[in-house]
């Protein structure tokens, strides 16, 4: 209803600012923390890092992002709300307000490092950084404000309830809402920096309580993330910035004697082969320079049992030695310990003993230049939904030092090679990829930049025939002058890519060699097959076979269709022949065929073998 007017005017802005404007400024810690946490949670950060993006570059580039776009934010915040006239920042001192502002999104980051080092889940982040966000606005409104109005309580007490970030942006904007209230009633100015020497003006408390805990927070949340943080590579020791004082190069790798003593422990049960690598990997560590791009002696990952059970050894003292210029397969079943192994060599975990080298650096202590040499296909893809395959190329390569008309030419001959350069494939955000897409720009990505040392785990997983051959003429151009490390299930694709083979079992190199090798080797027999037309013949078909080898082994026998393993030296083919069209005389036969031992038939006899005498042990 119309009614007389009224000199009095009231700025619900500043009434109700304190509150209402903390929530508004506080929105922004849950977005830098579910950031930072969802490059953990998806490992893309331990993906960078193997990359050769250091810790430091990456937390001065993320916090430099996370700074601007707080700007931006404070300022369009600032901005528009002048714009329409709130008395809340228009009568206070705009230097001020973005002295307060920077400093406080300054501490704001720096906390959300530090909390970040805490979580590994997005949603879980995302729930506390909340809570966070209105339960700080609810305490500073319904509590800590009542004690700094209340004279009684001791100003003390108030300084140190100020140490969490929270009350201290409501106490300034508290102060804020103040000035802006005398102002707009007295017809005074509002806050200036000559008020902040005024003893009941808490603003000078505050900026120097933000500015101190600022630079203390940022400190200790870049220390907890090296020693405590998951997802960001191998934890440092505690004091690993007193060791950066007196640490020693390893040009060269020499080890105690006690360690040498330690590995004769497996001489005794490891096969002549595994021996020979072994031996081998001791003389090259007492050469004064690395003539090979990857040496690993008797490493071994065991994980501390939990609820009772006994500690699981998932790498049994293995011992490898890696030349430039060599693809090594590694096969073995699933639990064998081969991820076990690459996890140890790319940082994601540190051996329990043993030593490895890279390029003649050590695992445990120079991890961070082995990155900037190393390409790494994980199983999963590591990729960001909103990038494309070109700009996931060009971010990796330019980690890798190549730049301007390098990098585009680099980028251009990867897509090509690894078919995603036609039709625009290369320009599509890799969130719209088919898995078989996916698995190619792994590939492509570990490969940019002319890495000495690649690891690739089942590299082609998902892929059609055509791109899974198209892949394998990839990595075998790519082995020229580096070592590639490759674990696969598919022997096909082992017998193609790899140089040497090596078969895992319960955490334990059980055969070392090349395809060749390990057939000849293992693979001492002829597979026989025969199918007749009626099972009355089944007697007669294993006559045939005794006939010819008198050590012969039935191994499938179903609806007339039996095979059998017939030891070599026993065996000429052409005796084979002979027998059949004799026998093809005497009773009808449907298909027979005589073939040699594949791959397959090594790997499941050594796999079998090996699990077998585990069990007795």
């Amino acid at each position: 209803m119309p009614k007389q007017g009224s000199k009095l005017s009231v700025d619900f802005s500043s009434l109700l600012g304190a509150l209402f404007f903390s929530w508004v400024v506080l929105q922004l810690f849950p977005v830098v923390l579910t950031s930072l946490v969802y490059e953990k949670q998806q490992n893309l950060r331990i993906m960078m890092k193997m990359h050769g993006l250091g810790d430091g570059p990456y937390w001065v580039i993320s916090y430099m992002y996370f700074l601007l776009l707080s700007v931006v934010y404070m300022t369009c915040f600032v901005a528009f709300s002048s714009l329409i006239g709130l008395k809340f920042f228009t009568l206070n001192d705009y230097s001020i307000q973005f002295v307060f502002y920077f400093i406080y999104v300054n501490l704001q980051i720096s906390v959300a490092f530090l909390v970040a080092t805490l979580f590994a889940n997005v949603k879980t982040a995302a729930v506390i950084g909340h809570i966070c966000v209105f339960g700080s606005g609810l305490l500073g409104g319904y509590l800590f404000q009542f004690f700094v109005e209340d004279d009684s309580f001791p100003r003390g007490w108030i300084i140190v309830l100020e140490i969490f970030p929270g009350f201290a942006l409501y106490r300034g904007l508290y102060e804020f809402a103040q000035f802006a209230i005398m102002g707009n009633t007295m017809g005074i100015d509002g806050m200036r920096w000559k008020d902040l020497n005024d003893g009941t003006n808490g603003m000078r408390e505050v900026l120097i309580i933000m500015l101190v805990e600022w630079l203390i927070v940022l400190c200790f949340a870049f220390y907890l993330d090296q020693v405590a943080s998951s997802g960001s590579g191998v934890k440092k020791h505690p004091l690993f910035f007193l060791k950066n004082w007196n640490k020693k190069r390893s040009s060269s790798f020499r080890r105690p004697s006690l360690q040498r003593q330690d590995s004769k422990v497996f001489v005794e049960i490891d096969k002549p082969d595994v021996i020979q690598e072994r031996e081998r990997v001791e003389q090259l560590l007492l050469e004064p320079q690395a003539s090979h791009a990857i040496v690993v002696d008797n490493i071994k990952k065991v994980y501390p049992g939990t609820d009772g059970n006994p500690d699981k050894s998932a790498v049994r003292g293995l011992s490898l030695a890696l030349p430039r210029g060599e693809c090594f397969g590694m096969l073995g079943p699933n639990g064998a310990g081969k991820t076990s192994f690459i996890s140890m060599m790319i940082g994601l975990t540190t051996p329990t003993s043993g030593m490895a080298l890279v390029e003649g650096l050590d695992i445990r202590t120079d991890m961070d230049k082995i990155y900037t040499s190393m390409g790494v296909c994980p199983q999963h893809d590591l990729l960001w939904e909103i990038l494309t395959g070109r700009e996931h190329l060009m971010f990796y390569g330019r980690l890798k030092n190549l730049k301007g008309a390098a990098l585009t030419q680099a980028v251009e001959e990867s897509l090509k090679s690894v078919n995603l350069f036609h039709g625009g494939v290369g320009d599509k955000q890799a969130g719209k990829y088919s898995g078989g897409m996916k698995r190619r720009l792994s590939v492509a990505i570990s490969l940019i930049g002319d890495p000495k040392v690649v690891y690739m785990d089942e590299p082609s997983t998902g892929l059609d025939p055509a791109s899974r051959n198209n892949l394998w003429n990839v990595v075998k151009r790519a082995k020229e002058n580096r070592a590639i490390i490759l674990t696969t299930h598919s022997m096909e694709e082992a017998e193609v890519l790899c140089d040497r083979l090596g078969i895992f079992v319960d955490g334990s190199l059980q055969c070392i060699g090349n395809p060749k090798e390990l057939k000849g080797r293992y693979g001492g027999s002829y597979v026989f097959t025969m199918t007749t037309s009626s099972s009355n013949n089944e007697e007669e078909v294993e006559n045939l076979v005794r006939r010819l080898s008198p050590n012969a082994n039935k191994i499938y026998n179903i609806s007339g269709t039996q095979k059998f393993e017939l030891p070599k030296e026993e065996v000429r083919i052409a005796d084979v022949f002979a027998a059949v069209e004799s026998a093809k005389k005497k009773f009808t036969i449907n298909a027979w065929g005589l073939a040699d031992t594949t791959l397959e038939d090594v790997f499941i006899k050594v796999a079998r073998g090996a699990q077998a005498f585990q069990t007795l042990s």
